[in-house]
């Protein structure tokens, strides 16, 4: 019963933030906006690590940030160590069209939360703070086989 609770609140949330991507940058698909957030997180991540962060065969990334270069939005500098392998950097332009994004998705889920009476945007944001710690921790075994 919770956890089906849980996955109508994360279907609305999803729709919140596709909405906002929409908005913000809707010139994107999922693929690319996805791959401009882990060379965010992971600036100077080569193209092998980005294949491995976004599940992807390297052929499929490579094709992938090719296009995000192309547009300007993800430059490809040759490794510090090893002239060989490539680095990927985000662009300014890119830094930028992610903050509209988080400035869309924070605009669109402030106005979800200010229609929730003030008590349920305080328990909201306590039950999402303890989530997102007990997901952040390893399941355990009994978790695992169950």
């Amino acid at each position: 019963m919770r956890a089906a609770a849980v996955d109508d609140a994360a279907q609305a949330l999803l729709a919140a933030w596709d909405t906002a991507r929409e908005q913000a940058i809707p010139r994107l698909s999922w693929p690319q906006l996805n791959a401009l957030i882990a060379v965010e997180q992971q600036e100077g991540i080569n193209l092998r690590g980005l294949a491995a962060e976004l599940k992807m065969i390297l052929s499929s990334a490579s094709r992938l940030c090719d296009r995000l270069v192309a547009a300007g939005l993800m430059e490809r500098v040759p490794g510090r160590v090893d002239r060989r392998e490539i680095a990927l950097y985000l662009t300014p332009s890119s830094r930028q069209l992610l903050e509209e994004l988080r400035s869309a998705r924070r605009a669109i889920l402030t106005e979800v939360l200010n229609r929730m009476s003030p008590g349920g945007r305080a328990a909201l944001v306590r039950g999402l703070v303890e989530f997102s710690a007990a997901a952040a921790e390893p399941a355990s075994d009994s978790a695992r086989t169950a």
